[in-house]
């Protein structure tokens, strides 16, 4: 796996230098030229080579004017882009502390049943899961961002993974068993990494939940492809993604912008996580929607062995 390294901002800062003394000289340089051409009667260089001089020139200078403009462009939509996570990330800690915090008070009340007690304590078990999940997936992105992460390769057995991450997203959100229909070979079998496969699975069920109404209805389908691939495909009927973010939404802290996504929680973390995950794996992740109100499907293509994996990174 290779390491990501910080991009640095040296880089354009040099060649910004540059291009401005390099502009200046040209300026000197030039008048110098003009001059000397115009005292020699047009001797000391043609008229089409002068020409063809201040072209070149100034082609360079406006190329590496373009090249700064859109290395500016990117940083900026960088930064917006991580101001939204630090916003987004303020929401996912402070609604369940809040929580947390008025279980708590309402704890100390000795009028309390037993039954009332029970369930002030499962829904402190929810946040908790909930500030448990959120802070895995920073955690993640931040080892992937860095190549941190190690993986350890073992044969994992499809269906079982499946449905254990089936009913954590419906015990976590408290849905029935016919929420989520599966569909699985009762014997594949593929090596890989059984906690990145894990993560990818549970973070796919979260954001088919998070963005289908309720109740949701999701379909985890999972077959044997082509070429020793293994096909999982996650569809839900929820509000569906614009073809124009199709590729967007694997974007680190990427959020459609749309009032239907915002008024879900979420960071944008997500779906990068599965993405690098996948990629991580040796596999293929592709997003599908006939448009908004259409719902979506996440399409996730693994190799079934090691040999393939690796050959893959």
């Amino acid at each position: 796996m290779s390491r990501a390294r910080p991009r640095s901002i040296s880089v354009p800062i040099v060649v910004s230098t540059i291009t401005v003394v390099l502009t200046v000289a040209l300026i000197v340089g030039w008048i110098v030229v003009i001059s000397l051409n115009t005292s020699l009667g047009g001797a000391f260089w043609s008229n089409r080579g002068l020409l063809a001089g201040g072209i070149i020139s100034l082609v360079i200078v406006m190329s590496v004017i373009v090249m700064f403009s859109v290395f500016l462009v990117r940083e900026i939509l960088e930064v917006r882009r991580q101001q939204t996570f630090i916003d987004s990330v303020t929401h996912e800690l402070k609604s369940p502390l809040a929580s947390i915090k008025l279980c708590l008070d309402t704890l100390v009340r000795g009028e309390l049943s037993d039954d009332q007690r029970e369930n002030l304590r499962r829904m402190m078990l929810t946040d908790v899961e909930r500030l448990s999940v959120f802070m895995d997936d920073i955690l993640e992105a931040s080892r992937i961002a860095h190549g941190r992460r190690t993986q350890l390769w073992t044969a994992v057995s499809i269906p079982t993974l499946v449905h254990r991450c089936v009913e954590g997203v419906q015990k976590r959100y408290s849905l029935d068993e016919s929420s989520v229909r599966v569909e699985t070979p009762a014997d594949l079998t593929i090596t890989t990494d059984p906690t990145a496969l894990e993560t990818v699975l549970k973070n796919l069920l979260d954001n088919a939940v998070k963005y289908s109404p309720s109740p949701p209805r999701i379909s985890v389908s999972v077959r044997p492809a082509s070429e020793g691939q293994v096909a999982i495909e996650v569809t839900d009927q929820g509000i569906g993604i614009a073809r124009t973010n199709l590729k967007r939404i694997f974007r680190r802290f990427y959020r459609v912008a749309s009032d239907e996504v915002y008024s879900r929680s979420g960071t944008g973390l997500g779906l990068y996580v599965v993405a690098a995950l996948v990629r991580n794996l040796g596999g293929t992740i592709e997003a599908y929607s006939e448009g908004l109100q259409h719902g979506a499907s996440l399409r996730v293509r693994l190799p079934l062995g090691v040999a393939s994996a690796e050959a893959a990174l």
